[in-house]
């Protein structure tokens, strides 16, 4: 919802097609990142990614200051 509304202001006149295609593309772009920075830190890969995907930038946020795990879960 908050990239929907923030490229809504940057951009009134963008046509909703375009809108939730940018919006997909950001959330796709920040559930990989996810998954790197959960992959070097030791956390569950696929639960990361999922999370990146469904809060975005938010998800990042917290595996950036998660502290780093010893050993990978199985």
């Amino acid at each position: 919802m908050g990239h929907l509304t923030g490229l809504r202001w940057i951009d009134p006149q963008m046509d909703p097609a375009t809108l939730v295609r940018t919006a997909l593309v950001v959330q796709t772009c920040d559930a990989v990142l996810c998954r790197l920075f959960a992959h070097n830190n030791g956390y569950s890969k696929r639960l990361w990614t999922a999370l990146g995907f469904v809060f975005g930038m938010w998800a990042v946020a917290i595996l950036l200051i998660l502290p780093k795990r010893s050993a990978p879960p199985p």
